[in-house]
């Protein structure tokens, strides 16, 4: 047994929470629990349930360069996630048996829980993708992005049709490709707000009302990534789907591109400091679900290259939950929001009803952290292969202990919490499907 001692939850109780270690699960949470074996006093601290991150892309079978499961779940270990939901494009992409097989033996590796997604292309095979334990299917691509894995509405209906039938959700990269603005395309490639001209918000929306309507049609659970804009958003929800939303679309604007250069391209790319302002509110009031990251790492030589030329994507798996806190310590979110955008929703959209909250019987997914320690973030202190972050220099809270399943996975060098023993920062890779 653990026994975590007078720590704070987001709700702003004081209470003790037991952890059976053997079996992983929360086995108490009270005031007044007798205390027996190890424990840990947290007085002062904030205890959250593990973020579950319901976008990453690791990038192995494929991209080891990039990143590594090694390397991406204890980047997320480190920053209080403690279940990640993997994408399909990877090489090979992950459309069918063999495909996922193989992302299993690399995911063997990750210090937390995983989820991992199958992907549509015109050569998937939805048959044995859904006879092997795969979380969702998605992201779909409605425009290509990396992996150029864009797919026509065709087989997008029967894509979602397909999954209707398994019970799986559908996680949709939408952007509607004809809507692209051909004439930005004109611009110098250090130009770098051309990407934002390019694939435009319009596009967006767009492709976020058709892929509701088709999800309507055909009875399917539609979730929507990486939400960029205040339209995208109100879309999703006008269509009953649920949607993320990035910390970069969270944070940065198109106002960020003379910081950040090719640094800042992602799809969808950065919007208008307007349409950021209001996409916060929206994560703020309860209409967003959820934060997912779209963890999306790329070295820096290859991030260095012309507008029209450097991939797309940014790392964020350690920075998310930070982020968020930093915003609650600054009073703009309440930390049950945070809980709910990082956690509680992930778990209820996705299924995962062992996990999202502190509660008795859950699975003792955890962090701590103290609420007051803000510190300024540095691509150089985090754990990603990548080693550059898109909010260098930005505030974050990071934790002091995260716990997957009753193994403390991870401990900050600044931490001295009696009765925790592990070596270093870092415990045993510890990660298991959560569909298994």
């Amino acid at each position: 047994m653990l026994t975590i001692r007078n720590a704070t939850l987001a709700d702003g109780r004081e209470v003790d929470v037991r952890i059976d270690t053997s079996a992983g699960r929360i086995a108490g949470v009270g005031s007044t629990l007798t205390h027996s074996g190890d424990s840990i006093d947290a007085s002062g601290k904030l205890l959250l349930p593990g973020m579950i991150d319901a976008h990453v892309h690791f990038r192995e079978p494929g991209f080891s360069h990039k990143e590594t499961w090694e390397t991406g779940s204890r980047s997320a270990a480190a920053g209080g996630v403690t279940t990640v939901v993997d994408q399909p494009n990877t090489d090979p992409p992950t459309v069918d048996g063999e495909s996922f097989d193989r992302k299993v033996d690399f995911a063997a590796a990750s210090y937390v829980d995983y989820g991992i997604n199958g992907g549509v292309t015109a050569d998937w095979d939805p048959e044995e993708l859904f006879d092997r334990p795969t979380l969702a299917l998605g992201e779909v691509f409605l425009a290509d992005s990396t992996g150029e894995m864009g797919i026509e509405e065709e087989l997008f209906r029967e894509a979602v049709a397909a999954a209707t039938d398994e019970y799986r959700v559908v996680t949709v990269h939408a952007e509607d490709a004809d809507l692209f603005s051909e004439k930005a395309t004109d611009r110098a490639g250090d130009d770098y707000d051309a990407w934002s001209a390019y694939r435009t918000a319009e596009a967006e929306t767009a492709a976020v009302k058709r892929a509701v309507e088709i999800g309507a049609e055909e009875d399917a659970r539609v979730h929507i990534a990486h939400t960029s804009t205040p339209e995208g958003v109100d879309a999703a929800k006008a269509g009953d789907a649920t949607c993320e939303v990035t910390p970069h679309h969270l944070f940065l604007s198109r106002s960020d591109y003379d910081e950040l250069g090719t640094f800042g391209r992602m799809n969808p790319p950065l919007r208008s400091e307007e349409r950021r302002e209001a996409v916060f509110e929206r994560v703020a009031d309860g209409t967003v679900d959820m934060v997912a990251t779209d963890h999306a790492p790329h070295t820096r030589e290859e991030k260095d290259a012309s507008v029209w030329d450097a991939p797309s994507g940014v790392p964020g798996v350690e920075t998310a939950l930070p982020l968020l806190l930093e915003e609650a310590r600054k009073e703009n979110l309440s930390y049950e929001r945070v809980r709910d955008l990082t956690a509680a929703n992930p778990a209820d959209v996705f299924g995962l009803t062992r996990k999202g909250n502190v509660e008795q019987g859950l699975m003792a997914d955890l962090v701590l952290v103290d609420p007051d320690d803000s510190r300024e973030i540095r691509g150089e202190d985090l754990h990603s292969k990548c080693d550059w972050t898109p909010f260098e220099g930005m505030r974050g809270v990071f934790p002091e202990l995260t716990v997957v399943r009753g193994n403390v996975v991870y401990r900050s060098e600044s931490a001295d919490f009696e009765g925790v023993d592990i070596d270093g920062e870092f415990g045993d890779a510890v990660g298991r499907n959560v569909r298994e």
